[in-house]
């Protein structure tokens, strides 16, 4: 992707089923700590702002701690907290091997050595990167079913209403960020739980007694109902308490990945199936989805069963994890990413006038390299059938034979991704130049005022990176003309829901559209949508009312309209944008059918209300988030 933007974070969980003994026993001391360290590093692709990890031991005698945590915002978070609890580790281990091998000495004297581990990776979508904004959180307690940790993937569109509750609740929330509301929301039905089996058992055991049975009675399942019936977003969240139950709730659309392995040893879950797979060598088809309006809850003995905490509705997960975000490892995601390139050849082919001959093919390195490779394919299958039927049809000499066997497509990596260099120059024609340079191409190898070049990338959000650098850089090529195709569809509206593409305004579709209308005189339906904004915004309507702006154009009259607005002035090559179709990402991604950032159609009622209000907001002047 040529234009940075933020994204979704990503969780991770351990829990060991069996006596740490075991696993000392077969695998050595730092097995969990192992595993643990390897399921973040392959999620690292979430988590460049900051992470975090926390560890809870099971049933430790009161007097030692059982909760450790930490957290870092260095510049290899993760790598930075291992390191940090390796020490640890290493300094047990000086004591002798056989306290390094006695379980209970382990967990009466070393911390991150218990049974429950949750882990987080942070992609801060908005707000300081500071450590107090990484994950987890702890609310404490000196009742250990009390205490509450929690890490998640998450964006609630209606924080507004869920600080609200909490006063309701009585409670008096230190900030008006969702991070607090949804932890203290779970929190008070936490507590909540815990004093009715109080009051249940008061009269007939000893307070001592009770914590105990408090703990292996709880249902975490019963406090998740009543804490999420209000929640409104996009959540992958994960929980745990200090006695050792633990928890993964999404949301009832599945807009934010969970997945889940489990054997008589563990229980692990994570963002991403690559990375289960990886820390613990087993087949794609043993690694579960948590179903959405589902929690995966652990009791404290090692038990786990999905319970439905909400209704689930319509299943929209979120495209965009799949063009973008994951990991390009993921067997499906691969496949995905390769056919979202062959469905674009159609419109390729007709880009370049079918002129193979003299047309380069290349790519923006480095997540449109898969769909390069889908759409070279396409092209290989295109040149098949046209050679069948020259073959077939007409009456070919040897020369035109030998001609078209031998004919390949011409295949370069002309764009290099160099290290990104800082723009620390104040003004802003110096510091244009300073990001021109974040790229660099390959040389001599278009054929000057002949060739056709066209470059691959998986989007284009802003159109700012193409603008300053992309398209200047190859136009030092002195390429006839240029061919910028984007494997996903134009992106027009907000996305609320952990994404850090807020604000309607800088979309480079949001911009076609408006000099569009400007153009064509109908300029005055800003307004009118405007008013409608606002009407549905205050009676709560479920309508995105930006939809009828773009509706007043075609895909093709927008896309022609972008390939002005990114063009330098000083560009001498023709220049074309071509983007995915709607209909052509669902039939590359069938089964993730979140598509709001192209359509507009989001799955919650919060969601509507952000595309009306961050219409609102640009109109308004106002360069915030709409949520």
């Amino acid at each position: 992707m040529t234009d940075e933007i933020l994204h979704e974070c990503g969780i991770a969980m351990i829990r060991l089923r069996k006596p740490l003994s075991y696993y000392i026993e077969k695998y050595g001391p730092t097995y969990a700590m192992n595993k643990m360290y390897i399921l973040m590093e392959k999620q690292n692709n979430r988590g460049q702002d900051g992470a975090g990890i926390a560890n809870i031991k099971i049933d430790v005698e009161p007097g030692h701690r059982y909760i450790s945590r930490y957290r870092s915002i260095k510049q290899q978070p993760v790598a930075h907290l291992f390191r940090k609890i390796s020490k640890k580790y290493k300094k047990a281990q000086k004591e002798g091997k056989a306290k390094f091998k006695d379980d209970s000495w382990l967990k009466e004297n070393v911390a991150f050595t218990g049974e429950l581990w949750l882990g987080h990776l942070r992609y801060g979508t908005h707000g300081r990167n500071s450590i107090e904004n990484v994950h987890p959180f702890l609310r404490q307690n000196n009742w250990r079913s009390r205490n509450l940790v929690m890490a998640g993937n998450f964006n609630m569109t209606n924080n507004d209403e869920l600080f609200d509750i909490l006063v309701q609740l009585g409670q008096h929330p230190k900030e008006k960020v969702d991070t607090v509301t949804v932890m203290e929301k779970i929190g008070h039905f936490l507590d909540e739980e815990v004093q009715s089996l109080f009051e249940k058992y008061k009269d007939k055991y000893s307070n001592k007694e009770i914590s105990e049975i408090i703990e292996n009675e709880i249902e975490i399942e019963r406090v998740l109902r009543r804490a999420c019936k209000d929640f409104d977003g996009g959540y992958a969240m994960a929980g745990l308490t200090g006695s050792g139950s633990a928890f993964v709730v999404r949301d009832p659309n599945g807009i934010r990945p969970a997945y889940f392995y489990a054997d008589d040893e563990v229980v692990v879950i994570a963002s991403e199936k690559p990375a289960i797979k990886t820390a613990f060598n087993i087949n794609y088809n043993q690694i579960e989805e948590i179903k959405p309006g589902h929690a995966l809850v652990i009791n404290k003995n090692g038990d786990f069963e999905q319970h439905q905490i909400l209704t689930p509705g319509k299943k929209t997960s979120c495209s965009f994890e799949r063009i973008y975000f994951s990991r390009g490892n993921d067997p499906d995601i691969y496949r995905e990413r390769k056919q979202l390139g062959k469905l674009l050849v159609p419109q390729v082919l007709k880009a370049i006038n079918f002129n193979l001959k003299n047309t380069v093919f290349s790519y923006i390195p480095n997540t449109a390299e898969t769909a390069f490779y889908g759409m070279m394919a396409g092209i290989e299958d295109y040149l098949i059938q046209k050679q069948k039927e020259i073959l077939l049809e007409g009456k070919p000499t040897v020369d035109d034979i030998e001609d078209i066997l031998t004919f390949r497509p011409r295949i370069e990596k002309i764009v290099l991704k160099d290290v990104k260099m800082r723009t620390f120059i104040a003004d802003d024609e110096h510091r244009d130049e300073m990001v021109s340079h974040v790229y660099d191409t390959t040389y001599e190898v278009i054929r000057k005022g002949i060739d056709t070049l066209v470059v691959i990338d998986d989007s284009i959000v802003r159109g700012t990176t193409l603008e300053k650098s992309i398209l200047k850089m190859l136009d030092r090529l002195n390429p006839k003309k240029i061919v910028v195709v984007s494997s996903c569809p134009q992106i027009r509206y907000p996305d609320c829901y952990g994404i850090d593409m807020s604000k309607m305004g800088e979309f480079v579709a949001f911009r076609a559209m408006r000099e569009l209308l400007k153009e064509n005189g109908k300029e005055f339906l800003l307004d009118e949508v405007y008013e409608k904004c606002n009407k549905a915004v205050s009676e709560q309507e479920f309508a995105n009312c930006v939809q009828h702006l773009y509706n007043q154009f075609t895909d093709e009259e927008i896309s022609a309209k972008i390939s002005s607005i990114v063009k330098p002035v000083e560009m001498k090559a023709e220049l074309s944008v071509v983007f995915q179709t709607v209909d052509n990402l669902h039939k590359a991604i069938p089964n993730h059918i979140g598509d709001w950032y192209f359509t507009g159609n989001y799955p919650t009622r919060g969601g509507m209300g952000v595309a009306n209000k961050s219409f609102m907001n640009y109109l308004d002047g106002k360069m915030v988030r709409a949520y």
